[in-house]
């Protein structure tokens, strides 16, 4: 079964897991076809995408295909590349899996990124406008929407992958009375579109972009909160804000919160009593949901819900039991500090709630960061602990935030560059809290990994150079993130797609009026190379010469214009403009004059590759400077020779030093002559 915010473990999922997060060569997730290898995309068609971003239709290149769908993606909101990238291959009736992923010019020529799934095969089974209709019958909703889209779950968990996007106007018709096909899920961060009634109390907490894969329970939690909904014939709870949502939820439990006066079937019943269970380990795996007459005899006996006789106001809210109370300090993170340095936090659990064992947690929890509470990281510390302690599924909470630790990639893709939630964030990396939450959860399943461990999320937020910071980190934690700097212009997610987008900006009617360079332009390329970034790029910051700056750039960007791409004039001549600024370090006028014009041919071609070698030459700079010197080293010799011969102490006699004055004359008039010689030929 299926544990708590963990992916399932299944001995038929691959022996060899894909290379997630990484790029083919074509620019899909490892082993997705490309875009433009598979189909084409119709932008005058365009299609009701029900998962809220926009698509267009899309004609397949292959005969046989069925109908296809477009999906765009949303800079700010990037694709799930580790599960397209699991679910290259699979052909599954019951579901929307993706097929290709890619580059496009849309209709108004810009570039955008997109997401080819299969057609929706019929209409929604909401079209989240109001009301749906009429009730569903228990018998329909068991043979037409529990028992296909527990099939379609199957095969993700064989796959180690989660939907989180099930809901009625993402479940599609396949006929009028046939079966239901669960719909796209991976154009967007997992559940980002999901309501709060549909979602567990520990995950629409979270921001929408920071709830993480999750687990295959959290799918099974979606499903039976469709089938109350399907079944009632209108969205339960509907009217109440998420907050209140939540709190109802955690108050009196998910089944009692939302079947609230609804006189349910035995048999649909006990399922939503299962399928809705506050703790993810007892909801039943979809393998299980295929037979409701199994799953149904197989009850697990629900704990006991603690409510106190007198509740604990924390800010303005009233909480009842150890899991409202971690909910309202997360939510008012000072008040829930001030409760926990007081005492009175485990005072209230000691006294209301007869739990001395968790009050003993929450004391300890506050004096293991009494040393250091005074400073803003011992004192969330300490609060991140204690609500841990109170409530085990809850997520991460840090300041005011709730995050899964592998949603914190799209939380900062999410986050716009002055959003005051962005020094929170950094101080919750640069703490490690992911480490000391995951501790103060002890006998829960881990969650899904993310994609760098707390101590390299550290890492790459304390490089002080343009190669790390929050930049990096973002991108480094979403490999479909599109490059966010003012210098590139489109969608710019893999490294090739630079050298396009820079040339758009460099061909502007306005051209360029920067260096070709930025912090956010240089965090994602050292992000998108394979390992450490070069020592070029390392080195890169606010002090480096526009002249060293653009021959890194050349470096890296050289390589990503193969034989086959376009040329790039604009963004030749930029770089050669911005290299040309180190001309006076070459001291052979000859030379220099042919590396300008070697530099200007170069960049008229637009081929990185030829302009390359006119600035990066070591070997010609070192001829040149070891030429100067030994030009120095010959002059001094020739002005020490002078001087002796004009030195009056060093000649013997008057006539000697008339001819020394005589000697001296006459190479003085040689070397005018010279030099007028010099002048004219010039």
């Amino acid at each position: 079964m299926a544990a708590n915010r963990t992916m399932p473990q299944s001995t038929s999922a691959p022996a060899t897991a894909p290379s997630l997060g990484f790029l083919n060569p074509s620019g899909s997730p490892a082993l997705l076809e490309s875009l433009d290898a598979f189909c084409s995309i119709d932008f005058t068609a365009p299609q009701a995408e029900s998962g809220g971003g926009i698509a267009y239709a899309a004609r397949p290149h292959r005969a046989g295909q069925g109908g296809l769908q477009a999906i765009c993606i949303q800079p700010e909101a990037p694709p799930r590349a580790a599960a397209m990238a699991a679910l290259a291959g699979l052909a599954e009736p019951g579901l929307l899996a993706p097929l290709a992923c890619g580059p496009a010019a849309g209709p108004n020529g810009a570039v955008g990124w997109y997401v080819i799934c299969p057609a929706p095969p019929g209409p929604p089974l909401w079209d989240g406008s109001g009301v749906p209709g009429q009730p569903w019958s228990e018998a329909d909703l068991i043979t037409r929407v529990l028992r296909p889209a527990a099939a379609a779950l199957v095969a993700l968990e064989r796959r180690r992958v989660t939907h989180r996007a099930i809901r009625p106007n993402n479940l599609f018709l396949s006929a009028p009375m046939g079966p239901v096909v669960l719909g796209e899920a991976w154009s967007a961060p997992p559940a980002s579109r999901q309501p709060a009634v549909l979602e567990p109390p520990y995950v629409s907490m979270c921001p929408p972009s920071a709830r993480g894969e999750g687990g295959i329970a959290d799918d099974v939690y979606a499903l039976g909160a469709v089938l109350l909904a399907l079944f009632l014939g209108r969205m339960p709870m509907a009217g109440l804000p998420g907050t209140q949502v939540i709190l109802r939820k955690l108050d009196s439990g998910c089944f009692q919160a939302m079947t609230d006066g609804v006189r349910l079937p035995p048999l649909l019943g006990d399922l939503l009593a299962a399928m809705l269970a506050d703790d993810p380990q007892r909801r039943p795996p979809p393998a299980l949901l295929a037979d409701p007459a199994a799953a149904r005899a197989r009850r697990v006996a629900k704990r006991p819900q603690r409510r106190a006789s007198q509740p604990l106001l924390v800010g303005e809210t009233p909480v009842w039991n150890d899991r409202m109370l971690a909910y309202a300090m997360a939510r008012a993170p000072q008040d829930g500090m001030r409760l926990l340095r007081l005492g009175v936090a485990d005072h209230w659990v000691r006294r209301a709630l007869g739990d001395a064992t968790l009050a003993a947690r929450l004391e300890d929890a506050a004096r293991h960061h009494a040393a250091d509470a005074a400073s803003g990281e011992g004192a969330q510390l300490a609060l991140c602990g204690a609500i841990a302690h109170l409530d085990p599924l809850a997520p991460l909470c840090w300041d005011g935030l709730a995050l899964w630790p592998d949603g914190l990639g799209p939380l900062l893709a999410g986050l716009d560059p002055q959003d005051p939630a962005l020094p929170r964030v950094a101080a919750m990396v640069a703490a490690e809290a992911s480490t000391a939450w995951a501790a103060c959860r002890p006998g829960q399943p881990a969650p899904p990994p993310p994609r760098l461990d707390a101590r390299a999320q550290r890492t790459l937020l304390q490089d002080r150079g343009w190669t790390g910071g929050l930049p990096r980190l973002r991108y480094a934690l979403n490999p479909l993130l599109a490059c966010r700097s003012k210098l590139v212009q489109g969608m710019a997610v893999r490294l090739v797609d630079v050298v396009l987008a820079m040339e758009a900006t460099a061909g502007a009617a306005s051209g360029p009026t920067a260096l070709p360079a930025d912090p956010e332009l240089v965090a994602f390329l050292a992000a998108r190379q394979h390992g450490r970034p070069g020592p070029g790029l390392a080195a890169l910051g606010p002090g480096t010469p526009p002249e060293e700056l653009a021959l890194t750039l050349l470096r890296v960007l050289a390589p990503l214009q193969g034989a086959g791409a376009p040329p790039a004039p604009h963004l030749a001549a930029w770089l050669a403009r911005t290299a040309g600024g180190g001309w006076d370090a070459w001291h052979n006028r000859a030379l220099r004059a042919l590396k300008q014009q070697q530099a200007s041919a170069a960049a008229a071609s637009g081929r990185l590759a030829a302009l390359l070698p006119v600035f990066d030459d070591t070997a010609g700079r070192r001829a040149d400077e070891a030429a100067y010197q030994a030009a120095l080293a010959e002059a001094a010799r020739i002005d020490a020779a002078l001087r002796a011969l004009t030195d009056p102490v060093s000649l013997p006699g008057s006539g000697m030093r008339t001819l020394a004055r005589d000697v001296a004359g006459a190479v003085a008039l040689a070397l005018l002559a010279v030099c007028a010689v010099a002048a004219a030929a010039g």
